[in-house]
């Protein structure tokens, strides 16, 4: 199928960001196209539905700040079941490496960092995360592993403006079907041109003319909801050049973040829902989520540095590691109980080359300079722009919402 000669609005990305934009503008008598590179949409959000009906989320899985998340009244709208019990990332099971007087050290350490972080946040100059560590506290490195769960790096690459921007409200959900399979039926209805890469945004002349991997088309106005990655390599090029926009982006980077999901063989000794961290004395380390849902298996989640170095060492390494600590942590048996069935890479993907943003210090304000329309005719939109609920679907879905209506402003 080729593609339209000409579309009112052209929306690069099919994630949750180019989703919304384009649900947004239903009903407007605009005609509306999502060019998307990847054979599905969905973006960093991905469903597989594994051996024993198993659901892995390979991106977003958690329903972060629930209680503020616009994708809850959609799920409930489209009959995905929530499960509303809590996480438990705070605590270990059986108390294995890690017993209840030190996880108490470390929520007074941690508590108190992130009260300094605040204090911080006040002060007229940004500074790195990792400037108010208390030099030679024991509970640092954890403190830095943490950092790479949440913001896909360790804290000396945190900007402190930027993490006290974020809104966590501590309520957070998961659907029994998946993050991921919620925000494919919510696109589903979207008009979305898979396998087609956009490579060139030329907005010199009278109508903006874009440039795919199956051909051009041009565009009345244009939302771009590509991650910072591609932006600030310049994957995607625009003429007239965008300078500030790429520079941007490149205070935005997307940090790494990749799962791995385990096949458990009899689950009887393990409780639902646990929660084991590999180890306490060093940032990389796996944090490992026990039977989620009450499903026979154990999922596996890296951060940072060390996801990278995972990544770089080839398939099977994010399972090969992911059994080893859990054998250590619970015993030899685990070995011939665990069987790997999926993994993510998402630093390899290269419509992604990475998981979610976060401002590099000094550039905090990157996202609101990212965020901004150029001309009336091309607009921004992704988690990256997001003010408050930035590396969240959620965040990412809001500003496709606020570029549709940048949209309807600029046309009426």
């Amino acid at each position: 199928m080729s593609l339209p000669h000409h579309v009112d609005v052209a929306i690069i990305g099919a994630g949750a960001a180019g989703l919304a934009a384009a649900r947004t503008l239903e009903h407007t008598g605009l005609s509306v196209l999502i060019l998307e590179g990847r054979d599905r949409i969905g973006g960093r959000s991905h469903t597989m539905t594994l051996a024993g009906d198993i659901p892995f989320d390979l991106g977003c899985e958690w329903l972060h700040s629930a209680d503020k998340n616009t994708f809850v009244p959609i799920a409930r709208e489209l009959g995905f079941a929530i499960n509303t019990s809590r996480p438990r990332w705070r605590e270990q099971t059986f108390n294995v490496g890690f017993a209840p007087d030190r996880r108490a050290a470390f929520t007074a350490a941690i508590d108190a960092f992130y009260d300094r972080a605040e204090a911080a946040a006040r002060l007229p100059q940004d500074s790195a995360a990792s400037d108010w560590l208390l030099p030679g506290d024991p509970w640092n490195p954890l403190m830095h592993a943490i950092s790479t769960y949440v913001n896909g790096c360790e804290l000396d690459r945190v900007s402190i403006y930027d993490m006290d921007a974020y809104e966590d409200t501590e309520v957070n959900w998961r659907l029994a079907r998946g993050y991921g399979a919620l925000i494919a039926a919510y696109g589903a209805r979207c008009p979305v041109a898979l396998d087609a890469a956009v490579t060139l945004i030329d907005h010199a002349g009278t109508t903006v003319r874009i440039e795919t991997v199956r051909g051009t088309l041009t565009a009345d106005r244009v939302i771009v909801t590509a991650p910072t990655t591609l932006l600030a390599r310049e994957s995607i090029r625009f003429s007239p050049a965008l300078p500030d926009k790429v520079a941007a982006a490149a205070g935005l980077p997307l940090g790494v973040d990749d799962k791995v999901m385990l096949a458990l063989d009899g689950d009887s000794d393990l409780p639902a829902d646990g929660h084991l961290y590999a180890a306490t004395d060093r940032a990389g380390i796996g944090s490992y989520h026990l039977r989620p849902m009450g499903l026979s298996c154990i999922s596996g989640f890296f951060g940072g540095s060390y996801a990278r170095a995972l990544e770089d060492a080839g398939d099977g390494a994010l399972a090969a590691q992911a059994i080893d600590d859990i054998v250590a942590l619970l015993g030899s048996d685990y070995r011939r109980r665990l069987r790997p069935l999926a993994a993510s890479r998402w630093a390899n993907d290269p419509f992604a080359l990475g998981a979610y943003s976060h401002a590099l210090p000094g550039h905090a304000g990157d996202r609101a300079i990212l965020a901004a329309p150029v001309d009336g005719r091309l607009f921004f939109a992704g988690e990256a722009t997001s003010p408050n609920f930035f590396s969240t679907a959620h965040g990412a879905r809001d500003s496709g919402e606020r570029a549709a209506r940048e949209v309807l402003e600029a046309v009426s």
